[in-house]
């Protein structure tokens, strides 16, 4: 709706007026009637110097749809005054405005001296004299009073003025309102929002579209970071406008930030104390006689949250019987997630014939109670989305950007709006002409967080508006489901991200039980898919075989190596068929870091290496092992020498030169367990299942450390770094942790920005661990998952987020803060 970008906008208008004033005489006579935009100023130097220095305005001060009325009002530059002056902005065409400025004589109040490039001509008009200024290519007229000086940039307007004479009937709203200012304010808005669509730079406006009231009142404070204006909204009792909505209720805590997600875009809060009063209150909006329902006669607040671009709506009851019985008897289906229970609703528009207009084109397809709050959406995945994120620790409430804008507010809100720079752009493009919404796309406002609020009293609201820089200071510990994604079946492989190199940015790769492979943005959206052939050996690598910094993805899956681009298209001829299948997971050596890759598949005992011309290499010479080759070969570096490492089934282990040979015998049988070979304090390490490390060091020497582990342990280890997992029991680097009984992943080692990252997950229990090196937990952790992650920084802002299997047909992604 209309009002939810209306703070954005009166920020915006103020920066067109940078040239006012003070007093405390009332100048608004001399206007005449119905000006689009009334400002009064009483302290042009502060309010200037405000302008001025408010990074946020002079972002948005190119913004092209308002050109014509800054190149207008650039004259005012030359205006210099301690009195009050007063502005208004008149519509002398569609979306053409002009100005009149009134302020209190003075000498050298309009001081044009200075500009070389003028002309000055004295014009008659009935019997008054106008003097008419031409600076620099801009028209400028004034007409001395005795009292007053008056400027515009309209010669019509001026002779209108001359014409009528007598000072002109002042709205007694805009009077009332004039004459209660706050003196201490540089600056004060006024406008009547019944009237000024064009000057908003809204969308034509439908038959149903009502004013958020008549007139607004704002006091104007700027900083550097942060345009604040306060004040009031009227509308009388007979007139049909939002704020009447919320007469004869008290306003309450907000509670809908708390169950929004991290990520949201915009949040939008309405409460109220007392539903029937809100009900006929609607009636009255709509101008119709209808029954009130008793329904919701237990709700006290309609939150709507933006996520993804897509809504989900929130009542919040103190009470749930009445609607709960209604829901189960509108139910379709249902299922659970994550503990809770989301249900189908067969009834999909009772919201919009409920709460209009707070909600409206919204399709209640999904539900699901979070204590006393009814939740429902549009698409199953923002309700799963708001799920993982009630059962985690953070929530939009906790974030800077909230916590930047509730800071100056009210604790209560009849309506309470809290938006990014997205939420922005989205309402934007809603809402406004597409000239100013192309101009808010476009500016680089991601550093800002936007809020608007409205108090409900007996006569009148008080309004709030905010747009300001987030706070940097704000602590911010959390971590936030980004979104969940449902692919058409199960997952065959867990999800993976791998890099897009046209943005720098990490993408999630994962592959379905048919065969799918799916490629997805880091907003959640499926980019391309590809049905293959077979199932993907995981992992899945990247490579760059063209050398160029364009990057493919490279497989095997059960009986074919591939290499597809970064459209999903295959990249002959890197597409082999191998008779048989049962293939290994694609191994890939890149011996000095050049991309000269080495492609290796195995097959039970055969063994293939390719260059990056789909070549077998053949100076290769361990073409075939004595007995089938185990999990995925490894290429090890130490000092400046090669080792190629593979397990067989016969508990061999062979350890080669790049040509094949034997770089070192180890003559010991080892009963592999199912964990790959590290290289571990410069020695190759692995276990067998009884648990006992064995390693071998670059001169052959073998040493083993009994860990007494289970068959089933897992072991992963970095040059530094070792870490096992043994049934509940998690060791770092020696130091134990005992989880919560569960059937546990292998345990994985991430390093990233200078930090060690271990993760487990407990797959019968749904839980994903994170721990440091130190054997510390993360922050928040676990959160909701049943698989091994992948963990990167996605977006390239130095904080982390995660990947997981949640749902057996459906990945997740998480947010580190």
């Amino acid at each position: 709706m209309r009002y939810k970008v209306l703070f954005c906008l009166l920020a915006l208008f103020i920066l067109s007026c940078e040239t006012e004033v003070k007093t405390k005489d009332s100048l608004l006579e001399h206007l005449p009637p119905n000006p689009a935009l009334v400002i009064k100023i009483t302290n042009l130097p502060n309010f200037k110097s405000e302008l001025k220095n408010n990074a946020f305005l002079t972002k948005t001060k190119g913004f092209p749809v308002y050109k014509e009325v800054l190149d207008k009002l650039d004259d005012l530059s030359y205006l210099s005054t301690d009195a009050t002056c007063v502005l208004g902005l008149y519509e002398v065409g569609k979306g053409n405005y002009d100005f009149i400025l009134v302020a209190k004589k003075k000498p050298e109040i309009f001081n044009v001296e200075e500009v070389s490039n003028k002309t000055v001509e004295t014009l008659q008009y009935e019997d008054a004299t106008i003097t008419k200024y031409t600076l620099d290519g801009n028209e400028v007229f004034q007409m001395p009073g005795e009292k007053e000086i008056i400027l515009t940039s309209s010669r019509l307007l001026m002779e209108n003025m001359v014409r009528t004479k007598e000072s002109t009937a002042v709205d007694p709203t805009l009077e009332k309102l004039y004459e209660t200012t706050a003196a201490n304010k540089s600056g004060t808005v006024f406008m009547n929002l019944g009237s000024n669509a064009s000057l908003l730079s809204l969308k034509e406006e439908t038959d149903t579209d009502k004013p958020f009231s008549e007139w607004i009142s704002l006091d104007f404070t700027a900083n550097s970071d942060e345009v604040s204006l306060n004040g009031i909204a009227i509308a009388s009792d007979s007139t049909k406008n939002f704020v009447n909505l919320f007469k004869g209720t008290s306003p309450l805590t907000n509670k809908t930030p708390a169950l929004a997600p991290l990520n949201a875009q915009a949040v939008i809060s309405y409460t109220f104390d007392d539903y029937q009063v809100f009900a006929k209150n609607q009636n009255t909006y709509f101008d119709r006689i209808k029954p009130v329902d008793s329904l919701f006669n237990t709700i006290e607040e309609v939150g709507v949250i933006y996520l993804n671009n897509q809504k989900v709506v929130l009542l919040n009851s103190y009470g749930t019987d009445s609607l709960f019985d209604f829901l189960d008897s509108s139910k379709a289906s249902s299922e659970s997630y994550q503990g809770s229970e989301i249900m189908e609703l067969q009834n999909k528009n009772f919201l919009n014939e409920g709460f209009a207009p707070l909600i409206s084109g919204f399709e209640s397809n999904f539900c699901v109670i979070l204590e006393n709050s009814f939740v429902f959406s549009e698409d199953k995945e923002s309700l799963q989305t708001i799920i993982s994120n009630h059962n985690g620790t953070s929530s939009f409430s906790n974030s800077p950007l909230y916590q930047t804008a509730k800071a100056p507010l009210a604790s209560e809100s009849s309506m309470l709006f809290v938006a990014n720079d997205t939420g922005i752009d989205l309402f934007a493009e809603k809402e406004l002409a597409p000239d100013l919404f192309e101009s808010i796309k476009d500016a680089d406002l991601e550093d800002y967080t936007f809020a608007g609020q409205l108090v409900g009293d007996t006569d009148f609201a008080h309004l709030n508006l905010l747009v300001s820089k987030i706070g940097k200071t704000v602590e911010n510990n959390t971590v936030t489901p980004l979104f969940t994604l449902e692919l058409d079946t199960d997952l065959a492989i867990d999800p993976l991200f791998v890099k897009n190199h046209r943005t720098n940015k990490q993408e999630i790769v994962v592959q379905d039980k048919n065969n799918v492979l799916y490629l997805i943005s880091t907003e959640g959206k499926v980019l391309w898919t590809k049905q293959l052939e077979g199932r993907i050996q995981a992992p899945i690598q990247q490579v760059d075989i063209y050398r160029n910094g364009r990057l493919q993805l490279a497989f095997c899956t059960n009986n074919q190596f591939m290499i597809v681009d970064r459209n999903g298209d295959d990249v002959p001829p890197f597409k082999i068929d191998f008779e048989g299948g049962n293939l290994n997971p694609l191994a890939v050596f890149d011996y000095d870091g050049n991309k000269d890759y080495r492609f290796v598949i195995t097959q039970g005992k055969k063994v293939f290496m390719y260059n990056n011309k789909a070549k077998i290499v053949s100076g290769f010479k361990f073409t075939e092992a004595s007995s089938p080759i185990l999990g995925i070969p490894q290429h090890f570096r130490v000092g400046n020498r090669d080792y190629l490492v593979f397990r067989l089934e016969d508990n061999t282990i062979k350890i080669l030169h790049r040509v094949g040979n034997d770089r070192i015998k180890v003559a010991e049988k080892i009963d592999f367990s199912s964990n790959e070979a590290f290289l571990y304090k410069n020695k190759i390490t692995v276990t067998n299942k009884t648990g006992v490390l064995h390693q071998i060091d670059t001169n052959g020497k073998l040493t083993a450390t009994n860990f007494n582990l289970n068959k089933d342990h897992g072991m992963y280890a970095t040059s530094n770094t070792l870490v096992l997992m043994d049934d509940n029991v998690l060791s770092i680097k020696g130091k134990k942790v005992e989880l919560d009984l569960g059937v546990y992943t292998k345990p994985k080692i991430f390093y990233i920005y200078d930090k060690i990252y271990v993760s487990v997950t407990d797959i019968q229990n749904q839980k994903i661990y994170l721990y440091d090196s130190q054997a510390e937990p993360i922050s928040n952790f676990p959160v909701y998952g049943s698989s091994l992650i992948d963990l990167t920084d996605m977006d390239n802002d130095k904080k982390l987020e995660l990947v997981a299997k949640d749902q057996d047909n459906s990945i997740i992604v998480y947010k580190i803060n």
